[in-house]
């Protein structure tokens, strides 16, 4: 160790820059002048020579308080602070706060010579965080130095920016960042990217515009500058692929290149050519093929080449195979590459090295919902590994298992599943296990009482670490039941049955939220078991109100548990001794719990009608203006009580009167020639006070606003001056988990699994047969393609526990939503008549899956067809076809085959080549915009078109549905499905009974946003029966702008609603040639994305629009030196984002 600690310490110098002309080898500096080097390397020799952490902790705060002291003395040079400043470092490197010198690094970077300010780069970078407001006093420095013609200030100043930057300052910097990307040095070129890659990921909106710059840096002459591309692509492509098929040749040839060694030998990593390169180019390669035939060719070859080419024994190549492997399974299927990358899984799978076991089962558990072929050819080695000895090895295998889950295997798998908790003490281990227990035991459950007692095993091994969710779904489902109300019955009687056999154990330690669940369902269902008095059960839950490891928080559940019971009895002593006990309880919680029971109790009709049985599912009536307190609020009024002041009527109260530091950047500092104009803090955007004694001359005040200083804390305001501070969420931590023993709550046999194949004829082992007979059983069902569970896919197997929806869920895009609704005008402007279409939009789903049932089997298969995209809309629909290839193999067992159906990879699309019926929007909608009718499917006997049709309320979608044959079509259903961006309003289904031969019917759906997105699928399907029933899935591409509409207001209602919001977005936009005034560019904000135009001011404009239902935004817009300056603010965080791209994209159109 020793030798290690001094050959760093003998290559500081020249890491730091030491280097004295004038020292001779005795050190001719003079004994007054020890090296930074020096005094860090004799603390450092200090530490290791300690023998405790005490001694290091009293040996750190000797130096840190002589640090200090000399840091703050006004006689420090700033070659003594560079000094000091590496020993603070080190000193924060160990783990001590050293936040006196925080300031200190600021100024060295800022004053410095090249040296001194690499160290206090160096030093705010290690030292500060994104989100530290100190950084603001960097920004100064950072723009300077970007503007230097010294590279290496312009090189330190890039690094820190791509290293952190508070995302509201981004504005000042990009333009200087943009043009370095057209810089002579490549290493500038090359930090400039990464600084827009940060860029792109705290702020992607800010960059959306120069796009065109990040594809010439892909194509750029070095090496470095297109590796450093590849992050931001790489990004990007994960959000919105199909904007990047074109760049799909451009990869596969730089992949080429790296494969063929072409690269300099400087990348390579063992003799491999650019690993992380190639890495980085295959992932980037799988998202581009995915379900796309035409794309996916172009990179058969390569990928080939990479498979052969990775053949060196070494963990960098390990990682290449394992990308190829993804890469492979995720493109569009072929068979020669399929079997060259299932030989290199099972390479992985049988070796005996453990890092490339656990690589072999990771891609196996990716690979299994292709090719659920390779689980049955290594059965035996995924057995093994469930008594690996490394927990991680286990782990994966387990998730391997949960990937094949069918109705079969389920019982054996969710038990090993639970024996791997018991052992496990690994809190991350335990949270993500329980949910998949749980989601398997809703999903496959055999009988009520294995799904009752599995929860059970759940809530208990799992502890009070169990996310919330699992019980709240668990006793929802409970409530709303299923379909069939014997089997509600059943689930429910065994459920408190369940309970009341685990309440006898009266020494039994269970988790709090396991209580929690038993107290509801005891309450709520009681009474469904007739053989058990309630006075028994009112024992029980009195038992553990007296115990004293149950929390505050169950004993209110049991409280509402005890009063629900209490509702349906005569008279009770345990409720009268529970009253008297907790009516002098020091929890004031329990006591007022105790007081509300005694009062119900006096009054039994009172307490019937409030607590009804089974109600939990019933929907509450609620009076939102809280009418029932009028007459309180007048008589108070009378009395002489303050009226009710709105939120922001009382925040502008509060600012205007305490002072605060206004923290908001100056968006557009970097440019000198609008820095007396610029915008700050939570000003109104126009500088005009509405409500002031100002000339109402728009013209003359924008002239005054454009030639004179622009001060802070002037009364030119709309409203009252200040700074509107955000709201912090603060959330609590979870109580720590109790892990509580729990034995075996399960029960049930396993069926008898098919016989198991001979094995090359030799005699087995009793412990091979034990593992022969554990394989049968846990892959028993792979061999028909209806058993195997595809989890994030759709999964043909019926559902154990089908809910229905008993509870009309509403969900809101914004908690403030109601602080301004008051405020804001809520009438929309006409919708004008020339709505722009977007065909693009418009435009459905390009991956059709046919689903087909066999008339002599019940199994069902899913086969994926993939279209070609269609260069126009108006051309005629397309036509399905498919041939399926049957690829079986045998496996351990008898019935063992299995048959896997991909299309063939010379299917694609060709025209129908029958003309579809035309179908036409009804009269009344006719008037109203929309955009044109255009294909989303169709099969041989039916076809599917879309019109999308904008109301002042809500999007609108017209589907028609068309009867292509000569025969009617029965029982043809649309269903749309909810996504977490959409919610379709009424209901998301149609049903049509019969559609008539050569015949057209239609159906209008309403749809919201609910989670404010640029662009997102709403996905769907039709089925109907024909010759044999047949389903159709397709999808429709919806936008921001599907649901943005004008909202009119006054210019005043605009400045207050303006100083309530606190959600905004700055961002700079060069205008074109034909936008050269504010008006034009304000026209074309108006017309192409529904702005409603409130004011123009000068040399500035306001503009207003909603997101449906009616949450406003608004937008200040400036010209100045041809760039347009726009400002957006929403009570919503997401939606000023969403706008401001659809902003940036409209003005380079234009």
């Amino acid at each position: 160790m020793s030798d290690v600690v001094e050959r760093t310490l003998s290559a500081l110098p020249g890491l730091l820059g030491q280097h004295d002309p004038g020292a001779g080898p005795g050190g001719a500096g003079g004994p007054g002048r020890v090296s930074a080097s020096s005094r860090l390397g004799s603390l450092i020799r200090s530490i290791t020579a300690l023998t405790s952490k005490h001694e290091e902790e009293k040996l750190i705060q000797q130096e840190l308080t002589s640090l200090k002291a000399t840091v703050s003395a006004p006689s420090t040079t700033l070659r003594l602070m560079k000094e000091c400043m590496v020993r603070l470092i080190y000193c924060e490197m160990l783990g001590y706060e050293s936040s006196f010198g925080y300031i200190h690094a600021i100024k060295l970077a800022q004053q410095g010579n090249l040296l001194e300010k690499r160290v206090g780069y160096l030093a705010v970078s290690l030292f500060l965080h994104e989100n530290h407001e100190l950084l603001l006093l960097l920004v100064n420095t950072v723009v300077k130095d970007l503007q230097s013609t010294n590279l290496v200030e312009v090189c330190m100043a890039l690094t820190v920016v791509s290293q952190i930057f508070p995302r509201e300052m981004i504005p000042a910097v990009l333009p200087l960042i943009e043009d370095k990307l057209q810089h002579s040095k490549e290493i500038i070129r090359r930090k400039a990217v990464q600084a827009l890659y940060k860029f792109y990921l705290i702020a992607p909106n800010q960059v959306q515009h120069i796009h065109d710059k990040f594809r010439k840096a892909l194509c750029d002459r070095d090496a470095g500058v297109m590796a450093a591309s590849l992050h931001i692509y790489l990004q990007m492509i994960k959000e919105n692929s199909s904007g990047y098929k074109d760049l799909t040749g451009s990869f596969v040839t730089i992949l080429k290149q790296v494969v063929g060694g072409k690269l300099s030998a400087d990348f390579n990593y063992h003799s491999v050519p650019a690993p992380w390169l190639q890495i980085q180019l295959l992932r980037i390669l799988g998202l581009l093929g995915k379900d796309d035939p035409r794309t996916s060719e172009l990179m058969y070859d390569v990928l080939d080449e990479s498979l052969r080419r990775a053949e060196i024994n070494h963990n960098i190549t390990y990682a290449i195979l394992f990308e190829c492997v993804q890469t492979i399974y995720t493109i569009h299927p072929k068979s020669e590459l399929l079997e060259k990358a299932a030989k290199c899984i099972g390479k992985f799978v049988l070796s005996p090295k453990i890092n490339l076991k656990y690589l072999g089962l990771k891609a196996l558990t990716y690979v299994i919902q292709q090719d659920p072929n390779l689980a049955l050819q290594h059965q035996m080695t995924i057995i093994e590994c469930l008594d690996h000895p490394d927990p991680i090895i286990k782990r994966e295998t387990l998730e391997l298992l949960y990937r094949i889950t069918n109705g079969q295997n389920v019982i054996v798998i969710v038990q090993k599943m639970l024996d791997y908790l018991k052992e496990s003490q690994e809190e991350y281990a335990i949270i993500s296990l329980v949910g998949k227990i749980a989601e398997l035991a809703e999903k496959y459950a055999p009988n009520n009482e294995w799904f009752i007692q599995t929860m059970n095993a759940v809530f208990s091994v799992g502890g009070d670490v169990v996310h919330s969710d699992i019980p709240n779904n668990f006793l929802r489902l409970l409530a709303e039941g299923f379909d069939d109300e014997k089997e509600d019955h059943q689930l429910r009687v065994y459920a408190v049955q369940s309970y009341l056999a685990l309440l006898e154990e009266e020494d039994k330690l269970y988790p709090q939220k396991f209580l929690q669940v038993m107290s509801w369902v005891l309450g709520e269902y009681f009474s469904l078991v007739t053989d058990v008095d309630p006075e028994v059960i009112l024992t029980k839950l009195h038992s553990l109100l007296k115990k004293t490891f149950v929390t505050s928080e169950t004993k209110a559940w049991i409280m509402a548990a005890v009063t629900k019971i209490a509702s349906h009895t005569s008279c009770s002593k345990t409720v009268d001794e529970i009253i008297q006990e907790l009516s002098s309880s020091l929890d004031t919680c329990l006591r007022q719990y105790a007081f509300e029971l005694k009062h119900l109790c006096e009054d039994k009709a009172l307490m019937k009608t409030l607590l009804p049985f089974d109600a939990s599912c019933s929907d509450l009536v609620v009076d939102a203006s809280l009418s029932f307190l009028d007459g309180f609020v007048a008589e108070g009024l009378a009395h002489g009580a303050a009226p009710y002041k709105p939120h922001h009527q009382r925040q502008e109260e509060k600012l205007s009167q305490e002072k605060a530091l206004n923290f908001e950047p100056y968006g557009l500092s970097f440019a000198s020639s609008v820095s007396s104009s610029g915008v700050t803090g939570r000003q109104s955007p126009t500088g005009l006070s509405f409500g002031s004694d100002i000339s109402g001359n728009s013209a003359e005040t924008g002239h005054k606003e454009t030639n004179t200083l622009k001060l802070e804390g002037v009364r030119k305001l709309w409203g009252k001056e200040g700074y509107l501070p955000k709201k912090e969420n603060k959330t609590g931590k979870e109580n720590e988990p109790q892990p509580v023993p729990c034995g075996s709550l399960l029960a049930g046999q396993v069926g008898e699994a098919p016989a198991l194949q001979p094995v090359q004829g030799a005699s087995l082992s009793e412990e091979d047969k034990e593992k022969q007979q554990l394989a049968s059983t846990l892959f028993i069902g792979l061999g028909s393609s209806a058993g195997v569970s595809l989890m994030g896919k759709a999964d043909t197997a019926t559902q154990k526990f089908k809910r229905k929806s008993k509870i009309t869920e509403t969900q809101q895009l914004s908690e403030e939503a109601s602080d301004f609704q008051a405020s804001a005008a809520s009438d929309f402007d006409p919708l004008l008549d020339t709505v722009p279409v977007n065909v693009e939009d418009s435009e459905g789903s390009l991956h059709t899956r046919l689903r087909k049932a066999s008339p002599s089997s019940s199994d069902t298969v899913e086969d994926n067809l993939a279209f070609e995209t269609p260069q126009s809309l108006r051309k005629s629909v397309l036509d399905d076809r498919i041939s399926a290839n049957r690829l079986s193999q045998s496996s351990l067992f008898a019935d063992g085959n299995i048959e896997i159906f991909q299309p063939s990879s010379g299917a694609q699309c060709e025209s129908a080549s029958e003309t579809p019926l035309v179908p036409s929007l009804a009269e009344e909608l006719e008037e109203l915009p929309h955009s044109e009718v255009v294909g989303l499917c169709q099969s041989d006997a039916l076809a599917l078109h879309l019109c999308k049709v904008w109301t002042d309320d809500s999007l609108l979608l017209i589907v028609f549905v068309s009867n292509k044959t000569t025969s009617a079509l029965h029982a043809v259903n649309l269903v749309f499905e909810e996504t977490e961006h959409f919610q379709i309003l009424e209901s998301a289904t149609s049903h049509f009974p019969v559609i008539e031969a050569q015949s057209v019917e239609h159906c209008q759906k309403c749809v919201r946003m609910n989670k404010v997105c640029t662009q997102a699928i709403l996905p769907a399907s039709v089925s109907y029966q024909s010759e044999m029933e047949t389903c159709l899935e397709f999808s429709v591409a919806l936008s921001l702008m599907d649901f943005i509409r004008p909202m009119e207001m006054t210019t005043e209602d605009f400045g207050k609603l303006w100083l309530s919001l606190s959600n905004d977005v700055k961002q700079n936009i060069k205008m074109s040639s034909c936008q050269d005034s504010l008006s034009a560019a304000l026209d074309t904000l108006q017309q192409k994305l529904k702005l409603h135009r409130v004011d123009v001011i000068g040399n500035e404009g306001i503009l207003a629009c909603q997101l449906l239902p009616s949450v406003p935004c608004l937008l200040h817009c400036r010209t100045h030196s041809g760039m347009l300056a726009l400002w957006f603010r929403s009570p919503c965080a997401a939606l000023p984002d969403g706008l401001l791209y659809q902003c940036q994209k409209v003005m380079e159109e234009s």
